[in-house]
């Protein structure tokens, strides 16, 4: 699953089960061969592999020369450990309710890690450092925060491990590059700003959506991003709206970045009078395991009942016009775009989906397999998060679009859906792209598709 050098000629090699449950870390010696297993972790829920792995030049001390640094979800949080060269954990470097996302830089000299991280909330990234030898007869000291600001920073270390580059957005700030320093985050010097003078940055600005924290029907605080349309304009809600989705594991949609600023379609249908609004469900990235674990076996049931209560939630606060909310993703988005309109025909009057998985049994088994079992374990599961398994109750309007040549979600998950409409007499509309591959990348084809879209989603919505 991962391999990595460590030193005095030895590789360390990462060993993952078929269901992701159990994990082996491998230490070979490259000249003579010899191997041993230097950690094992085993998870009910599965493992998810990072590289967090960083050999140590060093060691920790005397006492324990060379070791390494792992991460592991072991408490239901990705946290940073310390061990030695033999594999023995001596104890953890960060602890709490929130998750380290990598490793930025490590200090060996000074004992100082640096890491990107969740401890200000999952809606940021931040750089923090902490101690890289803690005295484990003490409390664990709170990582130092060296980032500034709200929103999303991505950030280089220099060599030297004085300085940083901090290549930071918001919801309310395109991309600024600055020059920091290590010790205490202060900036040397701005690299680059984007002039706000310039109309459309300032337009976006004034366009830039809101974050909301809605309350899912098990009581879990789930993030949503909403675009309303111009008051002015359209008059006030409730508007006819989209909900634009994803809601597999591993990706994050909700989070106070620019990019959701400048999302062109979620900013074309707000001028059209809709409103936009997308939400991360349980299963998705950067809430811990707990949270994404809930999608064990529940594909097409968890992910799609909390986008329900979304859009609920809209309708309840008198946003969202019922009888008018459609919804539009792609890849996993397609598949729960489809689902949500099949599961819940008195919601969702629309759908666009696109290169939608539509059987989890012809899907990667190395993705699948991680969060539904084997197929010959979990019959229920595949073939309750099946689309043509609800087929039967669709009454809205779907529009299918897929690449003939995709090489990860294959058109036969689409021919199989289209075969089960035809068989249950269900009317659908459908957009192929003969050349195309997962997602449509030649400008005429995009400029197609949108306008296909829009056209679909004027008639139906």
């Amino acid at each position: 699953a991962r391999v990595n050098w460590m030193h005095n000629s030895a590789i360390a090699v990462q060993v993952l089960n078929r269901t992701h449950s159990k994990l082996k870390l491998l230490k070979f010696d490259i000249a003579s061969g010899k191997r041993e297993v230097i950690l094992e972790e085993e998870h009910d829920t599965w493992i998810t592999l990072h590289d967090c792995f960083t050999p140590l030049d060093k060691g920790v001390n005397s006492k324990h020369p060379g070791g390494f640094i792992w991460a592991s979800e072991k408490t239901g949080f990705r946290h940073l450990y310390l061990h030695d060269k033999n594999g023995v954990c001596l104890g953890p470097l960060t602890q709490g309710d929130w998750m380290i996302d990598q490793i930025a830089g490590v200090n060996e000299s000074s004992g100082v890690i640096y890491f990107t991280g969740t401890l200000d909330g999952p809606l940021e990234t931040n750089l923090y450092s902490t101690n890289l030898f803690p005295d484990w007869s003490l409390p664990l000291q709170v990582p130092k925060r060296l980032t500034h600001g709200t929103g999303r920073h991505s950030v280089i270390l220099d060599h030297q491990l004085l300085r940083f580059i901090d290549v930071y957005d918001s919801i309310k700030s395109p991309p600024v590059i600055l020059l920091c320093s290590l010790l205490d985050g202060s900036v040397i010097m701005p690299l680059y700003e984007q002039p706000l003078t310039v109309q459309p940055l300032k337009k976006f600005q004034q366009l830039s959506p809101e974050i909301v924290q809605i309350e899912g029907k098990d009581g879990t605080a789930l993030y949503g991003t909403l675009y309303l349309p111009d008051e002015k304009k359209y008059g006030p809600p409730p508007y006819k709206t989209l909900v634009n989705v994803y809601g597999g594991p591993s990706v994050q949609l909700v989070s106070d970045s620019w990019i959701s600023t400048v999302d062109m379609r979620a900013q074309f249908l707000r001028s059209k009078g809709i409103l936009v609004w997308k939400m991360d469900n349980r299963g998705t990235a950067r809430r811990g395991l707990q949270f994404e674990g809930q999608l064990k076996y529940n594909i097409g049931r968890v992910d799609a009942e909390d986008q329900l209560a979304g859009a609920e939630w809209l309708i309840k606060k008198g946003l969202a016009k019922p009888g008018h909310i459609g919804l539009y993703g792609w890849s996993y988005g397609g598949f729960l775009s489809a689902m949500c309109l099949a599961r819940f025909p008195d919601t969702f009057s629309c759908a666009v989906s696109g290169a939608p998985v539509t059987a989890w049994d012809g899907y990667d088994t190395f993705y699948t397999e991680k969060y539904m079992g084997l197929p010959s374990e979990q019959r229920d599961a595949y073939r309750y998060g099946s689309i043509m398994h609800h087929v039967k109750n669709l009454r809205g309007r779907l529009l299918l679009i897929h690449g003939m040549i995709d090489e990860n979600v294959h058109f036969r998950h689409t021919a199989r859906l289209i075969n089960s409409l035809m068989a249950e007499g269900k009317p659908y509309d459908i957009l192929l792209f003969p050349d195309e591959r997962h997602m449509p990348r030649r400008l005429g084809d995009r400029i197609y598709m949108e306008e296909r879209i829009w056209d679909f989603v004027e008639r139906n919505l």
